[in-house]
């Protein structure tokens, strides 16, 4: 599903982002991506979505050798995969049902398929009532909500969350986190990046700890992965 060998990344400024890593994710895994501050987490995102490229090792998501995209093919490569961010990124202008159905407009999907697909996404994520609410008029913990809706609106097989609970109370953190658990129960491969040790205590799920640069941990329920070695 998601496979890094020997993967090392740079920007433009030598720095070394990133240092020799390998590790695999398989399909239906729930992973945590975590570490301080400025340790390489943000650089595996940013790889894995080709938006920045290793100088060395190859990086495989799904059946695309993601190293050799071309830029045409990157938009379709793309549409496997989810992301949620911290800072939930909606459109202010248009509510939540618009909102959730721009994310198949752009991948020019039917009018037939987004009035289809929208309202099973709100009823997953819990939002139906709120479908003609803006932004501004949501709360935070909803807001996150309608930023997972929108994320698996093109049902990607991978869904990222990049400090999905950063904003939030830790009510709604919770509740955020049980319901990324019930996709990744329904066949969804879910990585999440977070710097929340109670979280990923409390979830027990895989973690995977990086510190500048080099894979440190790789840990599910305190018992050591061998898959993070570099053959």
């Amino acid at each position: 599903m998601i496979k890094l060998k020997n993967v090392s990344m740079k920007y433009s400024n030598g720095n070394e982002a990133v240092k020799n890593i390998s590790f695999n994710i398989e399909k239906g895994e729930f992973v945590f991506l975590i570490g301080a501050s400025g340790s390489g987490k943000s650089s595996i995102i940013k790889m894995l979505f080709k938006e920045e490229d290793p100088f060395e090792g190859d990086i495989f998501v799904n059946e695309y050798h993601v190293n050799n995209l071309t830029r045409k093919e990157v938009p379709y490569f793309r549409r496997n995969m989810g992301i949620i961010f911290q800072d939930f990124r909606l459109l202010p202008d248009r509510n939540v049902y618009e909102n959730i159905a721009y994310a198949l407009r752009v991948t020019e999907q039917s009018p037939r398929t987004i009035r289809k697909q929208v309202p099973l996404a709100l009823a997953l994520v819990g939002l139906s009532r709120k479908a003609s609410s803006f932004p501004h008029e949501l709360s935070g913990g909803e807001q996150q909500r309608a930023g997972v809706a929108r994320a698996l609106i093109n049902n990607p097989s991978i869904l990222i969350a990049d400090e999905p609970t950063g904003n939030l109370d830790p009510e709604n953190s919770q509740e955020i986190m049980a319901l990324l658990e019930e996709i990744n129960s329904r066949g969804t491969t879910v990585l999440v990046i977070t710097h929340e040790k109670d979280i990923v205590d409390s979830m027990q799920k895989r973690v995977i700890e990086i510190d500048k640069g080099v894979i440190i941990r790789d840990e599910r329920e305190g018992q050591y992965l061998n898959e993070n070695t570099n053959d």
